[in-house]
């Protein structure tokens, strides 16, 4: 048995795995998918303090609470950088990273320096009545459609889910400065159907940093394939366990 801890996004929350954890938990594996401060369960926590670091914390204490150990640790999208800062604080409890669609970040990266075009969503929510607060995304046409959903029945429960996404969350920079966090494997999942405009996917490095080839997997499908695409995306999961 793997344990699997599911972290979703920005603006998600731990509702949007609701396809996926079933398939995983059937096969035997035990699974979490929470909600980060601010969102589902949480949202009434929402406030200009919430950022980046109130994440991994959300994310550190759960692990350490619970005392798990060898977890695949997976992030979608934002979360990729709650996943990078939160195993660098306890690599010893996280056997494998899972990327899946998320951003890849450096040492003392933060999201704007990952995905500059997270810039122009920063500017806007300063020009408004809250600049501490960036709404959800719009629904755009299909395939774009919310977050790759263009489902009408998937889109108005995804979008049922949806919090405002703190500014700090996009300020805060990532720490991956304890030498035992690049020794942790990592994969990295790809949505490659119907990318927004805007969106640059860093290439991903031949060699993993613990010097192992990377891994590199595609799914034909939109942003939240959790949504879209929950067999396939637990397929691949399971081949981590």
């Amino acid at each position: 048995m793997s344990t699997y801890l599911l972290v979703h996004g920005a603006w998600h929350s731990g509702r949007c795995w609701e396809r996926v954890v079933p398939l995983l938990a059937v096969a035997g594996h035990r699974v979490l998918a929470p909600s980060l401060t601010g969102y589902g369960d949480k949202a009434h926590l929402l406030g200009p303090g919430v950022g980046l670091d109130t994440h991994v914390d959300d994310v550190v204490e759960l692990i350490t609470e619970q005392d798990l150990t060898d977890v695949i640790l997976v992030g979608h999208s934002y979360a990729g950088l709650v996943i990078s800062s939160a195993a660098n604080r306890i690599p010893d409890r996280i056997s494998h990273l899972v990327y899946l669609d998320a951003m890849v970040p450096e040492d003392g990266e933060n999201a704007v320096d990952v995905q500059p075009v997270t810039q122009s969503l920063i500017d806007r929510a300063a020009e408004s009545a809250a600049p501490w607060r960036i709404p959800p995304m719009p629904e755009l046409p299909p395939p774009l459609g919310l977050f790759g959903v263009s489902d009408p029945a998937d889109v108005a429960w995804l979008r049922a889910m949806l919090s405002d996404q703190p500014v700090l969350c996009l300020q805060q920079p990532v720490r991956l400065d304890d030498p035992a966090v690049r020794t942790i494997a990592r994969t990295h999942i790809h949505c490659v159907a119907g990318v927004p405009e805007g969106i640059e996917r860093r290439p991903v490095p031949a060699m993993q940093p613990n010097g192992s080839p990377a891994q590199v997997w595609e799914l034909e499908t939109g942003h939240d394939c959790m949504i879209t695409m929950p067999a396939e995306l637990t397929d691949l999961l399971l081949k981590l366990g």
